[in-house]
């Protein structure tokens, strides 16, 4: 676990200057505290700052085959390596570590780029091929792992976070305003565009591929759900699925240092705490608290659940000073603004953590693969609202658009009457309506000939994947390869590694997610009741208690409250301030109607001038004055 970076000159073939690919690699220095490497080569150069997980003694990077005809900088963890290595040595190829590292080495001198097919884990790496002259940069399917690359003037920079790329250039770069839209419409920008102009993402399971002086951007992870044949017993899927769970678990834990968890009051978390506790244990927990006023939220429902499990259960307090004092250092670990409630108690679960544990995994994943947020309800019986009658759907929906807030109602009846099935998935995501984010801008951001749906674009690419999948299982796709990468999984891995932290995600084993995408919607979403099959392998591990607490999320409701008491605060003074730096983008008149109308109970926007504040906070942090704000017109 640590992080990359690195530079190739594919066109002109220029010497990378070392002092180049030091100043990036030092630029996150504080995802890999333990070592530092670099690979000079004319053209290339490859950077790398080591967090010491497995093989501590000989994991130096970068690393090469004996012939040096092949050279790795990788960021992650490979969960099957034992197995792949054992593989590859029956097929002749002799080791010289005991690393995950050195068997990618191997396994792409035996396989090419498909390689990555091989591996179940979480990586962000860059393959130099030094015999064809060639540099592979890719990022693990799941997108539990980053890498941001820029292509200028026939020169490719790359790296684990921003800051690498930024280090090796001299200006600062534009905001781009499409990446912003999007933003305000999602509350994360998507891959592959940052909110930086010319600075781009990779997306979860694709490649950079870079020979011959071009560069190609390929998708090297194609799996495509195929339904299971016949119906599947109930008693098998939940047999098999605690199985595939159990595994998982195991491969997890691998690691020569401390592992612990960041253990929420859900049963997700509780499950993974029960599955690690086959594997051994006790292990220490995680939570975190919010003083006398919240001390009966997660707090107490984490506490009973570790004392369930025999875990070492250590707190952390916030209240909402700290949340409103440590938004702007938050904001600055994550590079990009993302309007996520729980980027706070993230931050500093993690930095509590880090002071006993270098590895902790938490319980990510079971919500995207089995429907447990409201809008999955709305996708699974969105069915029958679209065989209403047109007259009979309008009448309901002007019936529920003049209620007083209840926006996500609103909102579900939008966007599930939409016949289009991306167009629909991307409303179903939006906060609110495109014209209503489109009418935030100055008249002259917006490009005037812009794509109406520009992740619905993107989204194009995925839709071979879809096809045997049901409604719900194509929306759930998509979360998987969007939302879920570029939101929650983005910012864990920003604010644990911030604090040198490794979080790993077992319920987002490729054997795990695969698994779910092949079933129905029945067991997923089942009369209403949300995440059956999980909750079913669930009951076999943990008490009534558990299974019936009220879904928390991470934080979120506290953080939500504070936020919503906020906007009678200080909060809103950014969004009321002439100069405000927001508003060298935005008209300051309709987002001022939207804090009036929320704060007179016609609507419910919170969500959205969260996001408002996390975009005038980000741009506090990322620019002095305002008139370094540039934007592309």
């Amino acid at each position: 676990m640590c992080g990359i970076a690195g530079q190739f000159n594919f066109q002109r073939h220029e010497p990378v200057e070392r002092e180049t690919i030091v100043r990036m690699a030092d630029s996150i220095a504080h995802r890999g505290p333990d070592d530092e490497g670099f690979f000079i080569a004319g053209p290339v150069g490859l950077g790398f700052r080591r967090l010491s997980i497995i093989d501590l003694a000989s994991g130096h990077q970068p690393m090469s085959d004996a012939e040096e005809t092949v050279w790795i900088i990788f960021n992650g963890e490979i969960y099957n390596y034992r197995e792949l290595r054992a593989e590859l040595q029956s097929k002749g190829h002799r080791f010289r570590t005991n690393s995950d590292t050195e068997v990618i080495v191997h396994g792409y001198k035996e396989w090419g780029t498909d390689v990555f097919n091989h591996l179940n884990g979480m990586f962000g790496l860059a393959i130099w091929d030094v015999r064809n002259e060639r540099l592979v940069v890719a990022r693990d399917a799941m997108g539990i792992k980053l890498i941001y690359y820029k292509i200028d003037n026939g020169k490719l920079s790359f790296g684990s976070e921003i800051r690498p790329i930024l280090a090796a250039q001299d200006s600062k770069p534009e905001v781009d305003p499409v990446a912003l839209k999007l933003f305000l419409q999602f509350r994360y920008t998507p891959s592959p565009l940052t909110i930086f102009q010319g600075i781009r993402k990779l997306a979860p399971g694709t490649m950079l591929v870079v020979e011959k002086g071009k560069c190609r951007e390929e998708r090297w992870y194609n799996f495509t759900p195929v339904p299971f044949p016949g119906p599947k017993e109930e008693t098998e899927a939940a047999h098999e699925l605690l199985e595939l769970y159990k595994g998982a678990v195991r491969r997890h834990l691998l690691s020569d240092v401390p592992v612990g968890i960041l253990l929420s009051g859900g049963l997700d978390s509780g499950l993974l705490l029960a599955l690690m506790n086959e594997q051994g244990g006790p292990w220490p927990a995680y939570t975190i608290g919010y003083g006398e006023t919240f001390a009966d939220d997660e707090l107490r429902d984490a506490a009973e659940t570790a004392a369930l499990f025999g875990a070492r259960h250590v707190t952390v307090r916030l209240d909402q000073n700290e949340f409103e004092r440590s938004l702007p250092g938050i904001i600055e670990c994550l590079e990009e603004p993302i309007a996520a409630s729980s980027v706070v108690p993230m931050y500093f679960v993690s930095q509590r953590a880090r002071q006993d544990v270098k590895v902790a995994l938490i319980g990510q994943g079971p919500d995207e693969l089995f429907g447990g947020y409201k809008r999955h309800l709305g996708v699974r019986y969105g069915e029958w609202w679209r065989g209403l009658p047109g007259g009979l759907r309008s009448m309901i929906g002007f019936a529920v658009n003049g209620l007083p807030r209840n926006e996500m109602l609103k909102r579900g009846v939008r966007s599930l009457g939409v016949e289009d099935r991306l167009k629909r998935y991307q409303d179903v995501f939006s906060l609110v309506p495109t014209e209503t984010i489109d009418g935030l801008f100055h008249d002259d951001v917006l490009p005037e000939k812009q794509c109406e749906h520009e992740l619905v674009e993107y989204w194009r690419g995925l839709t071979p994947q879809m096809e045997h999948t049901d409604e719900l299982g194509g929306f759930q796709l998509l979360e998987l390869r969007s939302s879920l990468p570029d939101e929650l999984l983005m910012y864990a891995d920003k604010l644990s590694m911030a604090h040198s932290l490794e979080v790993r995600v077992p319920y987002l084993d490729r054997t795990v997610v695969e698994y779910v995408q092949r079933l129905s919607a029945n067991f997923k979403v089942r009369n209403g009741t949300r995440k059956w099959l999980h909750r079913e392998v669930c009951r076999n591990y943990l008490p009534p208690q558990i299974l019936k607490r009220k879904k928390r999320g991470f934080a979120v409701n506290v953080v939500d409250e504070w936020f919503r008491s906020s906007l009678d605060g200080k909060i809103p003074e950014m969004l009321l301030d002439e100069n405000a730096l927001v508003f060298d983008l935005l008209n300051p008149q309709p987002v001022r109607r939207l804090l009036e109308a929320h704060r007179s109970g016609r609507q419910d926007n919170h969500k959205l001038l969260f996001s408002l504040v996390m975009l005038e906070q980000w741009l506090r942090v990322n620019h002095a004055e305002k008139a370094q704000v540039q934007v592309l017109k």
